[in-house]
């Protein structure tokens, strides 16, 4: 009977071991990507990596820039992520220790001047920023388009113009950044401390105007040239403008966490996405060019724009700078 007992508790022993076993590999088939780009960019790119790995569990979470910057700085190897998509250099920069050195990554198919010097993200795109209008709405209020910056100060305007928070976007702080360089910083800030009088809503995400605009609810909207020629391309009654000043754009990168770098899926699904899925969002969404050996074109995609100057674009510049922003 002992050796009855003996043997039923060690297959009992052997069965918790093998069921713990497979939780783990179940686990290890798990990746999660922390992600700041637009719905139908996710939705591309979460696509084709389901297709590309049948047999992964490939998870996909929507935060703005500075969220996914913030929880993996505070959680650091305990966040619940594994790869960082589309997120502003600058919030990379600030995720550094966290980060993942790629080592095994070939980036000279990039353009040289867009690399990271720590080779800890990928660029992914060029994001360029313009002014975006909805005639449609300007009409209904018998508004004209503005042509310059100086124009959206108008009281005419108020509650039709929409625009990220630079405490929270990427591509809100662009704007914030370029117009600094641009007029020097108190001219700047006291620009903005007068178009917030005019602004209906800051938000969260540089997606936020852009969806407004679409919705109707305002007619100017400070947002992505990419985005916006998206939805023309969908027949939404968009025009792009740009000022003076030109365009701003910021840089925004792909990224493994350290904690995750060891995993080989997780390195398999990063390159097909840092790699194969990044030129086809250059070819589909985003065309200014990023990779050394191609530079797509996409239909009502401005050519020719004016770059606006994004000098100081650092780190310690956009802390010192959103440290003084109390807009939003």
């Amino acid at each position: 009977m002992r050796v009855k007992n003996f043997f039923v508790a060690a297959i009992c022993l052997f069965a918790i071991f093998m069921t713990g076993c497979g939780g783990s590999q179940s686990a290890n088939k798990t990746v999660k990507i922390w992600t700041s780009g637009e719905d139908y960019k996710n939705e591309y790119y979460l696509t084709e990596c389901r297709k590309k790995f049948p047999d992964l569990d490939i998870q996909m979470e929507y935060m703005n820039s500075s969220t996914i910057a913030a929880k993996i700085v505070e959680e650091g190897a305990k966040a619940d992520c594994d790869i960082v998509l589309s997120d502003e250099y600058g919030y990379l920069e600030k995720c550094g220790d966290n980060l993942a050195e790629l080592k095994d990554f070939d980036f000279s198919i990039f353009l040289d001047a867009i690399v990271p010097a720590s080779h800890k993200y990928t660029p992914e795109v060029k994001n360029g920023g313009c002014i975006i209008l909805n005639r449609d709405v300007l009409a209904k209020n018998n508004l004209p388009a503005p042509t310059s910056y100086q124009d959206l100060l108008d009281l005419r305007y108020k509650n039709l113009i929409s625009m990220p928070s630079p405490a929270s976007s990427g591509t809100g702080y662009m704007f914030l950044r370029q117009l600094t360089n641009e007029w020097g910083e108190d001219v700047a800030f006291d620009y903005f401390a007068k178009l917030s009088e005019n602004i209906l809503q800051y938000t969260s995400s540089g997606s936020g105007p852009v969806n407004a605009l679409v919705q109707g609810e305002v007619a100017i909207g400070f947002g992505m040239t990419g985005q916006a020629v998206f939805e023309i391309n969908q027949g939404v009654p968009l025009e792009i403008v740009y000022f003076a000043e030109g365009s701003p754009f910021s840089m925004y990168g792909n990224a493994i966490l350290a904690k995750s770098y060891d995993r080989q899926e997780v390195r398999d699904v990063f390159n097909y996405l840092a790699t194969d899925l990044c030129k086809g969002n250059n070819e589909k969404f985003f065309p200014d060019q990023i990779f050394k050996d191609f530079k797509p074109t996409i239909k009502n995609y401005p050519t020719n724009i004016h770059w606006g100057n994004m000098k100081n674009d650092t780190l310690d510049e956009k802390e010192r700078l959103l440290k003084k922003w109390t807009f939003s």
